[in-house]
C-alpha cells in the first residue's frame, strides 16, 4: 500500500513550498493529500491545539470530518493520544476495540471506518497537534507506512512552527516600529509646546501628559493632535 513514486512526489511538493510566503493552509492540504495518496487511505485529517483543546482544522474527505469531530467532542481518539503521549498509535480494526474510545469505536462502525492511527505533531518540546490516518479495511500497519507519515508530519509542524515564529518576529517589528513613531511625534509635540509657551522640554512633556490624563486620552493621541491639528495645551 506504499507508494514509493508518490511519496518521492510529495516530498518534492513539500521542499518547493518551504521557500515560498507562508501559508499554512496550503501546507496542511498538501500533508492530508499527500499522506492519503502515498499510503492509500480513505482519507487523513488533522487537528491543532487551540485554546487549550485539539480541535480538527482539515480534512481529505467529509467522512474523515466526522471522525474528527467525534475526537474534538468527547476529546479522546488517536489523535488525542498522540498529541498527549508525543508518539503514533496505530489500530489495526478500531471497530474491535470499544476498550479504547467507545463512542469514536462506535461512530467507526457507523461509517465504515475499520483501520485508524494517530501521528504526532511536535518539534523538540513543542506540541502543535496530531495527524489521523483512516482506512476502510483492518490494516496491519507497516513501521515504514507509519514513519512515512511521521516524516510527512514533521515537515509539516516545521513549517507551521517557523511561520508562528515570523509572524511573532514582525508583531514585535511593528509593535518596536509604533513605539518609535509615538517617540518622535512625542518629541515634536514637545518641541511646539516648550516654543509655544517659553518653557523647557521636560515642562512641556508634563502638560502633555497632564491633558492626556485630564481627558483620558493616550499621549501618543495627544501630541498627535498638536503635531497635525494644532492643539495647545
Amino acid at each position: 500500500m506504499f507508494d514509493q513514486d508518490e511519496f518521492m512526489a510529495v516530498l518534492s511538493r513539500f521542499a518547493r513550498l518551504l521557500p515560498t510566503p507562508y501559508d499554512v493552509g496550503a501546507a496542511l492540504d498538501e500533508l492530508v493529500d499527500g499522506v492519503t495518496a502515498v499510503l492509500g487511505l480513505l482519507g487523513c485529517g488533522v487537528s491543532l491545539q487551540c485554546e487549550g483543546r485539539l480541535q480538527f482544522v482539515t480534512v481529505a474527505a467529509e467522512v474523515v470530518g466526522e471522525m474528527e469531530r467525534c475526537q474534538e467532542e468527547a476529546g479522546v481518539g488517536p489523535c488525542q493520544y498522540a498529541f498527549d503521549r508525543g508518539e503514533p498509535i496505530a489500530v489495526a480494526d478500531v471497530r474491535t476495540r470499544s476498550d479504547l474510545w467507545p463512542d469514536y469505536a462506535e461512530k467507526a462502525r457507523e461509517h465504515g471506518i475499520a483501520a485508524v492511527a494517530g501521528i504526532p505533531m511536535q518539534l523538540a518540546d513543542e506540541k502543535i497537534g496530531a495527524l489521523d490516518l483512516y482506512a476502510c479495511e483492518p490494516r496491519e500497519w507497516a513501521d515504514r507506512e507509519i514513519a512515512a507519515a511521521q516524516i510527512f508530519a514533521d515537515m509539516a509542524t516545521g513549517y507551521i512552527v517557523n511561520s508562528n515564529k515570523l509572524r511573532q518576529h514582525e508583531q514585535l517589528n511593528a509593535q518596536l516600529q509604533a513605539a518609535l513613531d509615538s517617540r518622535i511625534v512625542i518629541e515634536q509635540a514637545k518641541g511646539i509646546i516648550a516654543h509655544a509657551r517659553s518653557t523647557t522640554p521636560d515642562e512641556a512633556f508634563r502638560l502633555i501628559r497632564g491633558h492626556a490624563r485630564s481627558n483620558q486620552a493616550p499621549v501618543r493621541s495627544v501630541a498627535k493632535a498638536i503635531v497635525e491639528v494644532g492643539l495647545r495645551v
